[in-house]
């Protein structure tokens, strides 16, 4: 596969939907879009949006190739040359708002807002939904294990048990964003500047007649980035005291062994059993590693039970997200052009959490200014008037309204910025480490019961009474009882 180019990064029905309204004359029809998710991963309390670098980038560099357009012309849809030199000239001229990357997001508030023609809508919703959905599932899963880990080293390690490089890159990139420390992919740190690590394989202890001379070889040739792993044969037995005799050599040279790593067994009682070695030969100093398919849950269980680990090496379990490998993450109408009117537009399910909020919609975070915690996210219409301090504001359940209440003293922070303006970025990306410190920010926003693992507390997603009623409205509309004729 040699083209770059992402124009085909979509499903075909996106294609035939807007050949046929090519073919209808409705192609220029405006329409708005609004991408979100429906329900939170893993039972956490929050998700962490990512993904925008990698939308803005596939925006602003969206363009059919000749190559693109021959392949096209040879599906079975036979279609018209025309509409595939349309296709040829498009760009992208319509407009993006986006929740910033490292927010806490919450479900059934839009994330992403695309407002143009039917056409460019259409097209751009396979590949952000793509990069959308797998990167805040990453990046929600990664800042799980953060509020678990705390304060100790995360080390990112999942490359090889990724689906494919993409998502061990942008994988890697999605969990330093919500707290890791650092990467083992080289690729990933040469493209975002994000800190790499390594320690060496148990092959590398294989190839060489003993533990011992495998151990003070490495740290003969890297003396400041001495991690040794200990469990090739037996921890306590060898690997721990080869280690020890290694480090030994190192202090000798005025050098310090940075750590050892234990990637099997029981890691809590090895773990305390390795410190007590460490610590005896006065090597309180050398960190111990752990690695071996860890996740919030086992990283939680081995504190428990008094773990001596300082660095966790997270991969399978972050960069799949095994226990659950996709977001689920939707885009869906909510506004179109009928008769050069903008219309709000509803999709009614008989599941009733698949019902679609109508109109076009902004997202304010509403924050208790003496407390300086988030009470609830408010979504209203554009062309209602904005929530603001000292204007009592009313908060509700938007499926049982009577649960209610009214906040007065708070800030109300709009929450989606605008990317591009019919056509033209107006958004600078920021760097990766300013990503890291909003996201740090978002967390100190709000009260520990919503951001614990267990059973977390339920956060406020509310609607404005006009967005409400607006639904209700349109509901009632779609569901009237047919009318039985009279005899």
């Amino acid at each position: 596969m040699q083209s770059t180019s992402l124009a085909l990064h979509t499903d075909k029905y996106q294609i035939n939907m807007m050949y046929a309204h090519w073919v209808n004359g409705s192609h220029q029809c405006k329409a708005v879009f609004e991408a979100y998710f429906r329900k939170l991963p893993f039972g956490n309390g929050y998700a962490v949006f990512a993904g925008l670098e990698r939308i803005v980038n596939y925006i602003s560099n969206l363009r059919f190739t000749e190559e693109d357009i021959r392949y096209l012309s040879e599906q079975e849809e036979k279609y018209d040359p025309m509409f595939l030199e349309a296709l040829l000239q498009f760009r992208f001229g319509g407009t993006v708002h986006s929740m910033k990357e490292g927010a806490l997001v919450f479900p059934n508030e839009p994330l992403i807002r695309v407002e143009g023609t039917i056409m460019e809508t259409q097209l751009v919703e396979t590949a952000i939904l793509n990069f959308m959905n797998y990167q805040t599932l990453i990046a929600t899963k990664a800042s799980r294990i953060k509020q678990v880990a705390n304060n100790d080293t995360l080390l990112e390690f999942g490359t090889r048990r990724a689906q494919e490089a993409d998502a061990a890159i942008w994988g890697a990139r999605a969990a330093y964003v919500a707290g890791f420390d650092a990467t083992s992919n080289m690729l990933a740190g040469k493209h975002f500047g994000i800190p790499t690590k390594g320690t060496h394989a148990h092959s590398w202890v294989q190839t060489f007649m003993s533990e011992q001379e495998a151990f003070d070889v490495y740290a003969k040739v890297l003396p400041d980035q001495v991690t040794l792993l200990v469990d090739t044969f037996d921890t306590l037995e060898s690997g721990v005291p080869h280690a020890i005799r290694t480090a030994k050599m190192l202090e000798s040279q005025g050098k310090r062994m940075n750590s050892i790593r234990l990637d099997s067994g029981d890691l809590a009682y090895l773990s305390i059993q390795a410190r007590e070695m460490l610590d005896a030969e006065g090597l309180d100093y050398v960190q111990i590693v752990a690695s071996n398919d860890l996740d919030e849950n086992t990283i939680f269980n081995l504190k428990a039970q008094g773990a001596r680990i300082d660095v966790w090496g997270v991969g399978t379990q972050l960069i799949t997200a095994s226990d659950q490998p996709s977001l689920g993450g939707v885009y869906k109408l909510v506004e179109r052009e009928v008769d050069g009117e903008m219309l709000p537009t509803i999709k009614i399910s008989g599941n009733p959490e698949k019902v679609t909020t109508p109109g076009k919609k902004d997202v304010y975070r509403i924050v208790d200014k003496k407390k300086g915690r988030a009470v609830a996210d408010y979504i209203s219409f554009p062309d209602e008037e904005r929530p603001r301090n000292g204007k009592r504001l009313k908060l509700f359940n938007p499926l049982h309204p009577y649960m209610k209440k009214y906040v007065e003293n708070y800030e109300a922070v709009p929450m989606l910025e605008p990317i591009f303006i019919n056509g033209q970025k107006v958004y600078a990306l920021p760097e990766l480490d300013e990503i890291r410190a909003y996201h740090a920010s978002q967390l100190k926003l709000f009260w520990p019961e919503y951001l614990r693992k267990l059973n977390p507390e339920i956060y406020r997603v509310n609607l404005s009474e006009k967005v409400w009623g607006l639904k209700q409205k349109l509901i009632d509309s779609y569901m009237q009882p047919e009318v039985e004729e009279k005899e």
